[in-house]
């Protein structure tokens, strides 16, 4: 099974993960994690499920103030992704970035325009059809809805930035002109190329299809893509190829997190949104069960695998010195959701005995989850998404509410049931290696001492 992983599964996998795409959508959306937590701080503190705090906050205004600065950052999260896919790929290639990132920002901008209404006091002030012909910028494609297509145009841009400055076509400037100067005229036979393309495009898909590309994007193909990762079996394939994938050694999180990530930020923002318009996410209004939020707080809680449960059995009831140290190793960093010491020091990768255990957990937990928020045990997620290393329960807290921390707590007891039986196996093996080889080096001790005594 690992030679056949290993030859024919993964080296495909790898390559389709190590192209130029993939690497640009993986490192650029990375650009738009200190804005998600900035916003998502915000947002909490805004709509902390709480009535007194809720009351308070709308009292005294700071809750227009926090949203404020959710809507400028968390609430455009679509803008720093487009920018930093395309910064990516030309940095990646060895040009100056910067002026790709703005290029591609800018083309995000042209090819959309106004299409949601002005609303005052719950009265439509501006139609939709009448904003679009002001001079002004609709957040509702800066978030989540536009996602895709900035992730489209980053990549797309980027690449066509590349090639211009591949095939030196540019102007050059001596070599006495500062290099800020130069730079900005290096830009600009690219950036007019890049900036015109996309106001072809944003015309055609006016004239022809009275539509803009960011709307059709949004229709065919980020609804579909989102519908696909929000439902059970979507959710099960993710919860199970993370630890697939670490059992082989390869960062599973990373790999799927790069490919599906923005589909599941997409999910919690559209939740955010909600939150952010004071109604509270369900399947009525369009909230989304499958969010970053479910994958972090109940698929890679405590690590990859769950293996909080695991290190709890290794630190209390494990009779190897192995498992032991590993265990009272592993227990301050899965607190904080860090478990390689675990994987590689336990070993998790590669052993089939705890292999069923990991794997299955987080498919487990997450399947219990989207059940218990389907059926209303648990609220929906109200969008925010913590920082990764925000322990249990609290993170639970934040991005649900007290039902949600003490779920989240309960996966985690269920965490060292599961694990149990394939631990005990594993830490029995262990021990009677620990047994043998002490046996031996205490045979070894007596066999010198004899011969010393004989001389």
């Amino acid at each position: 099974m690992g030679d056949f992983m290993n030859n024919k599964i993964l080296p495909p996998i790898m390559k389709f993960v190590n192209t130029k795409a993939i690497t640009a959508l993986k490192n650029g959306m990375l650009f738009t994690l200190p804005f998600i937590m900035i916003g998502s701080v915000f947002l909490i503190l805004a709509s902390l499920p709480v009535a007194s705090w809720a009351a308070w906050m709308t009292k005294t205004g700071l809750s227009a103030i926090c949203m404020q600065i959710y809507n400028a950052s968390f609430g455009v999260m679509s803008i720093f992704a487009v920018s930093g896919i395309a910064y990516t790929w030309v940095k990646d290639d060895g040009f100056d970035a910067m002026p790709a990132g703005l290029t591609a920002l800018v083309s995000f901008l042209i090819i959309q325009r106004p299409t949601t209404a002005i609303m005052i006091n719950g009265k439509v002030a501006v139609t939709a059809a009448q904003a679009a012909q002001v001079p002004m910028i609709d957040r509702t494609w800066l978030g989540g809805q536009g996602m895709i297509a900035a992730i489209l145009i980053g990549l797309i841009s980027g690449w066509i930035y590349s090639w211009f400055l591949k095939r030196d076509i540019r102007i050059k400037l001596p070599e006495q002109v500062p290099a800020a100067v130069a730079g900005s005229f290096t830009a600009l036979i690219p950036a007019t190329a890049i900036t015109v393309g996309w106001l072809v495009v944003y015309g055609l898909f006016d004239v022809f299809g009275n539509t803009t590309l960011v709307e059709f994007i949004y229709k065919v193909v980020q609804t579909p893509l989102q519908g696909l990762t929000d439902t059970f079996g979507g959710m099960l394939i993710i919860a199970l190829l993370i630890p697939l994938f670490w059992f082989f050694g390869v960062h599973g999180a990373v790999i799927i997190g790069g490919i599906m990530g923005p589909l599941l930020q997409a999910n919690s923002l559209a939740n955010a949104k909600i939150t952010a318009a004071g109604h509270i996410a369900s399947a009525s209004n369009g909230g989304h069960i499958v969010t970053q939020s479910l994958l972090d707080q109940f698929g890679t809680v405590t690590g990859s695998g769950m293996t909080l449960g695991l290190v709890v059995f290794m630190v209390f009831f494990a009779k190897s010195q192995q498992m032991k140290s590993i265990g009272r190793l592993g227990i301050g960093t899965g607190v904080f959701n860090i478990n390689e010491p675990v994987l590689f020091g336990t070993p998790i990768v590669m052993n089939p005995i705890l292999a069923a255990p990991f794997i299955l957990m987080p498919a487990i937990s997450m399947g219990a989850t989207y059940l218990a928020i389907k059926f209303g045990v648990i609220p929906y997620f109200r969008g925010p998404m913590v920082p990764w290393t925000t322990p249990p329960i609290i993170s639970g807290l934040l991005v649900g509410d007290w039902r949600t921390a003490v779920w989240q707590g309960g996966m985690i007891v269920l965490s060292f049931f599961v694990y149990w039986p394939f631990a005990r196996k594993q830490d029995a093996i262990l021990y009677k290696q620990e047994q043998t080889k002490l046996q031996a080096d205490t045979d070894g001790i007596d066999i010198s001492e004899g011969t010393k005594a004989d001389n």
